[in-house]
């Protein structure tokens, strides 16, 4: 065999080499993610449900299981990663071993009850609705922070929070409670207390708001009608309450479009007509505007109010009973007009 072929083969084989080896180097270390990406592995997730999951982000998913064995990589830690375009597949399994997850927003609205709350987080994490309700409902941390399970709906401000994807229930109920503390800042305190009343009788009024206008610039108003009906010592007479007692007979899904006379005979401790003063506890979750309604209530000699038929969504208000007589009746009216019964 000649030198020159002896060359050639040689050089032919440095190619191929150097060819195979470039392919191997670029299904380790080239760019392997096409477009950023949220990847979610669960507790239960494998290596393979990983490379499954990346499929249809990457030129080389198969790799990703060749390059986790090298590595000596086999249990994924769970979370939320964020996958960027341009990572390779040892990108990938480093982040993955790191367990360097990226946290969620997590946001909830205005929730009336535990259960409904418990499934609103259960769709953004990755704890299940009824671990979630446990631990809302735990004795221990209900007793040491003197709440209730009807109460303890008050430390939950609708808002968006940080968590990591794997957060357990416990963790979760405890950052929120300390959310719920940092809320209640030395200004708030101040402001509730020249009201002569306690966060959680604020938080009460202002589910009360909160049910009885959709109007966040009518709040304040209404807030402060509901005041000077406490300093008098009537009765609120707060429609919502009664429509919370009755969805609690009902269920709560139970659709109440106009409170009738005979409810307002219900027994419930609950019931604003036949008891004075504020209710037990919080008639469902307020948000910030509502709180705030309360807290920075107008100061007006308003002690009436109903719906206003000549502008829908918002309330007549009335500073005697006369006056208040004829928007009622007028309501009354429109309401009959309508066929609204129930």
């Amino acid at each position: 065999m000649g030198k020159k072929t002896i060359y050639a083969v040689t050089a032919i084989i440095i190619i191929i080499c150097a060819i195979i080896g470039y392919n191997y180097y670029n299904k380790i270390f080239g760019k392997a993610i096409t477009k950023k990406t949220e990847l979610y592995v669960k507790s239960s997730d494998s290596l393979n449900d990983i490379k499954d999951n990346i499929a249809d982000y990457t030129k080389h998913s198969n790799t990703f299981l060749l390059v986790a064995a090298q590595k000596k990589f086999t249990i994924p830690k769970p979370g939320r990663y964020i996958l960027k375009k341009g990572m390779s597949n040892n990108d990938i399994v480093n982040l993955l071993r790191s367990g360097n997850q990226a946290p969620i927003n997590v946001s909830f609205n205005n929730q009336d009850t535990l259960e409904k709350l418990a499934g609103r987080i259960a769709q953004q994490l990755e704890i299940d609705s009824i671990s979630l309700l446990k631990s809302f409902q735990n004795k221990d941390f209900l007793s040491k922070n003197n709440l209730t399970e009807k109460s303890v709906l008050q430390i939950f401000i609708p808002n968006s929070y940080q968590f990591y994807w794997t957060t357990s229930a416990e963790n979760f109920r405890n950052k929120i409670f300390k959310e719920y503390n940092r809320f209640w800042n030395q200004n708030r305190l101040k402001k509730a207390k020249a009201l002569n009343l306690s966060k959680s009788e604020v938080i009460t009024l202002a589910s009360i708001v909160q049910k009885e206008t959709a109007k966040k610039e009518e709040r304040p108003i209404v807030a402060g009608l509901y005041l000077n009906r406490l300093r008098k010592g009537w009765p609120l007479q707060a429609d919502p309450t009664i429509i919370y007692c009755i969805k609690q007979n009902k269920g709560q899904d139970y659709v109440v479009k106009r409170v009738l006379t005979a409810d307002l005979k219900i027994k419930s401790p609950y019931n604003t007509y036949k008891n004075k003063g504020l209710p037990p506890t919080l008639i469902g979750m307020p948000d910030i505007s509502a709180i705030e309604g309360v807290l920075n209530a107008q100061k007006h000699n308003y002690f009436y109010m109903c719906a206003n038929v000549d502008k829908l969504g918002y309330h007549a208000f009335a500073k005697s009973l006369s006056q208040h007589n004829r928007n009622a009746a007028k309501y009354h009216q429109w309401m009959n007009k309508q066929r609204v019964h129930r």
